[in-house]
């Protein structure tokens, strides 16, 4: 039986069998808004020191924050909030020209620091998690995203430790281009390229290419150049 809080599928899953999480309810949830529904699933990682510490906060009603499920890095999964309920863990921010990702989106939280590698039992787990979230709400590898993607500036993560490429070949986020053609390496050629991909919030020049290279190439460094224009170029 599926745990509390999980609703029961309405389409074919993936031939993984379903996951059960441990059901640990956060009070921080409300409707969503517009009667919208998933379209989105935001990835993060909680920069706090232990999964328990995170699943504390994010089930505190003082901190007015949660999200749908909590990956711990020895692969333990939380549910928090029903997949049909808005969590509060996106923010301001926006993708593809939509704002209120929280209404849009499911949001999965994995224990992380941001400053070392996710784990092996962790990505297995995410990776058993994602194709059912997205068969369940008919969610497409281009709706899988990082928070940085849609908050650039604001926040970070993943960050620079996740492996996109990882999903990317699983098909559970969207692909990068494979021709790596040298394209013009020009702020108004990168801004058409990163706003065809998806990359839509009103920031600055730096702020955009920072968010573009954490999701695809988080080594970059110094200033635009033709190898940020490769990966998005089969979003043009």
């Amino acid at each position: 039986m599926p745990a509390a809080g999980i609703p029961v599928p309405s389409v074919v899953l993936s031939t993984t069998d379903p996951l059960t999480p441990i059901w640990h309810p956060s009070p921080n949830f409300g409707p969503r808004r517009d009667g919208l529904k998933p379209s989105l699933i935001v990835l993060h990682y909680t920069a706090m020191n232990t999964a328990q510490d995170a699943l504390d906060r994010l089930c505190d009603p003082a901190h007015e924050v949660s999200a749908h499920y909590l990956i711990g890095g020895d692969g333990t999964l939380w549910q928090m909030v029903r997949e049909q309920d808005r969590a509060w863990h996106a923010g301001a921010g926006e993708w593809c020209g939509q704002t209120d990702i929280n209404s849009r989106s499911i949001g999965i939280e994995l224990d992380n620091t941001g400053a070392h590698p996710f784990s092996e039992l962790q990505m297995g787990v995410l990776e058993q998690l994602l194709p059912q979230v997205m068969n369940r709400w008919g969610i497409g590898p281009n709706g899988v995203i990082g928070h940085s993607d849609m908050a650039p500036g604001r926040k970070f993560d993943p960050g620079p430790h996740f492996d996109w490429q990882r999903l990317e070949r699983k098909k559970l986020a969207a692909p990068r281009s494979p021709n790596g053609e040298a394209r013009p390496a020009t702020l108004d050629e990168f801004r058409t390229l990163a706003r065809a991909a998806g990359f839509s919030a009103d920031v600055d020049d730096e702020t955009l290419l920072s968010a573009v290279r954490l999701r695809y190439r988080p080594w970059g460094k110094g200033s635009l150049c033709a190898a940020d224009l490769a990966p998005l170029a089969n979003d043009a």
